[in-house]
């Protein structure tokens, strides 16, 4: 049996590097201000959610979560099957 590529001595991961830890800082940077924008954004008005708009947010979500999840799911089941060769 073949050893798989990933597990070769030659294909070892290297150290991240100073430009690997930069790019990890600007996305943290960019994740802190989304989440400022988001808060700022939601606290710009005093409108009021009500039952109706709390279950249709609840419901979008999960029904996102679920699709994403479905697809995710057939794209290992695709690739495991060789279909994306």
């Amino acid at each position: 049996m073949p050893m798989p590529d990933v597990l070769k001595p030659e294909n070892k991961p290297r150290p991240l590097g100073p430009a690997g830890w930069v790019a990890i800082a600007a996305m943290g940077v960019l994740l802190g201000l989304a989440i400022w924008f988001a808060f700022w954004g939601w606290n710009l008005t005093d409108a009021v959610l009500d039952t109706n708009g709390r279950i249709a947010l609840v419901l979008g979500a999960v029904f996102s979560m679920i699709v994403g999840g479905g697809l995710m799911a057939l794209l290992f089941w695709s690739n495991r099957k060789g279909f994306d060769r």
